[in-house]
């Protein structure tokens, strides 16, 4: 698929299930890596994964464009435009969005670091566990606000 066609793709998509044109650039960058696509606000164009293409199909990569609408039309029309905003959602939700992009076969999946340290309350016990390391004289129980003191688990 070329740029051209995506570009009418996206304009079809937009009037069919926006009922609003879409009105400015749409294009394939191939150096996009973790994300299925891109809304840019400054210049409101939108930039689509091909390797979602090659590997999911078209219909993936319409429920991604739709994704990537609701962000432009939202912030065209000055409404919640972010994905943690009401209106962001609602909108997903009505035209059939995905809210999240499969990854791709062969992507680093992310490393999941185990808890090595835990924190400890002196007053009431409450244990708070933690990948990092926190100097525990910065901060007090959640429960009852007494000291903390940390200590290293092992086999982390």
């Amino acid at each position: 698929m070329t740029d051209e066609q995506l570009q009418a793709w996206i304009e079809q998509i937009s009037l069919r299930s926006f009922g609003v044109p879409f009105r400015h650039q749409a294009r394939f960058n191939s150096r996009l890596r973790t994300t299925g696509g891109r809304y840019f606000m400054k210049s409101h164009h939108i930039e689509i994964n091909p390797a979602q293409l090659a590997t999911y199909g078209e219909e993936e990569v319409e429920r991604i464009i739709k994704h990537e609408l609701c962000h432009y039309h939202l912030h065209l029309a000055g409404r919640g435009y972010q994905h943690r905003d009401a209106d962001f959602k609602a909108l997903l939700q009505k035209v059939g969005g995905s809210r999240y992009c499969h990854s791709l076969p062969g992507s680093k999946q992310r490393k999941v670091l185990p808890h090595r340290y835990k924190l400890v309350c002196t007053e009431c016990g409450m244990e708070y566990l933690r990948k990092r390391r926190v100097d525990p004289n910065r901060y007090r129980c959640g429960k009852c606000a007494g000291r903390l003191r940390l200590y290293t688990l092992s086999g982390g």
